[in-house]
């Protein structure tokens, strides 16, 4: 299949390429910035240049598609923005004719408005999907592994064996890899009998962050142990990262978040779901072994 991919330079595309490079497909990656492109177009891959909020690049880009994988990508935060962007995707896709669209959404879909942007967005695309006749599968993650991998997390982890991170402690959680998330793309690109159809998605383990410092410390081979990260000092690492003010954003949405949580499911029986889209899961100790972060010279001279 020729299949445009949105998103294809991120963590999330990127998997999404990957897996349709090995399954043999061609992945056509829209993007603005070609250069970053560069490591899968030495594999196979071809780039158009292309800007969600530029509906006359997308028409252009989409033109020849067998399908396309969809998704927002963080540069976006303004939900206004997002949304014309998915418009404009959704829009160029159906007068090219493509004949199916995969949104993965980056997160739980919830099945009601609940004035938080983030999710009703989420709500807000498959809704234009609905309408646009397009035919279209959902995948709706829940938690990345690869959030571990931030300097909120794996410093602690390689320096001080603290798995820190801004979940309550005994807030169960399937978090899931990045790659399964994109093989699970690709199985539903493969699949167009299931349009419409949603799948949320998770790992197969959900683990609270005790639980989840178990399985980090099997794919490391020694022991870690969780710390949940006070909100304020997330903040201050993400302020620090990207400009005074980042973190406020981030606190609020995970303080709603805590309070909201009997709303949010974070994990889900994925037996039905494999069953349908044949993929085999990463464990969270494989996933550890993966991307184990060594330890800093100064770490390994305490030891």
């Amino acid at each position: 299949m020729k299949v445009l991919v949105y998103g294809s330079t991120g963590s999330q595309g990127g998997a999404v390429v990957h897996a349709l490079l090995e399954r043999g497909h061609e992945p056509f990656l829209l993007t603005r910035h070609p250069d970053k492109a560069a490591g899968f177009v030495a594999h196979g891959a071809k780039v158009v240049i292309g800007d969600l909020l530029d509906a006359d690049s997308l028409k252009a880009a989409s033109t020849g598609m067998d399908a396309v994988a969809f998704m927002l990508p963080f540069s976006l935060p303004n939900p206004l923005h997002a949304l014309q962007g998915a418009h404009n995707a959704i829009e160029a896709a159906r007068s090219a004719g493509v004949k199916l669209i995969v949104y993965n959404t980056s997160g739980t879909v919830l099945n009601q408005r609940v004035d938080n942007p983030m999710f009703d967005l989420r709500s807000d695309v498959i809704d234009g999907l609905k309408a646009s006749g397009v035919p279209y599968i959902t995948i709706e993650p829940t938690a990345y592994l690869e959030n571990l991998l931030g300097p909120w997390t794996a410093p602690n982890v390689a320096e001080r064996d603290l798995l820190t991170y801004p979940a309550a402690a005994q807030a169960p959680i399937g978090w899931m890899a990045t790659a399964d998330v994109g093989a699970l793309v690709v199985a539903a690109l493969e699949r167009p009998e299931l349009a419409p159809a949603r799948f949320m998605v998770s790992g197969v383990e959900n683990l609270t962050g005790p639980a989840l410092a178990a399985r980090v410390s099997e794919g490391l081979g020694r022991t870690i142990t969780y710390s949940e990260l006070a909100l304020d000092d997330f903040a201050a690492i993400l302020d620090n990262l990207f400009g005074p003010g980042a973190g406020a954003g981030a606190k609020t949405s995970y303080e709603w978040q805590r309070e909201k949580a009997d709303l949010i499911p974070m994990w889900t029986d994925m037996a039905p779901v494999l069953e349908k889209l044949p993929v085999t899961m990463t464990s969270v100790a494989d996933w550890a072994e993966q991307f184990a972060v060594p330890l800093s010279p100064q770490a390994q001279a305490q030891r």
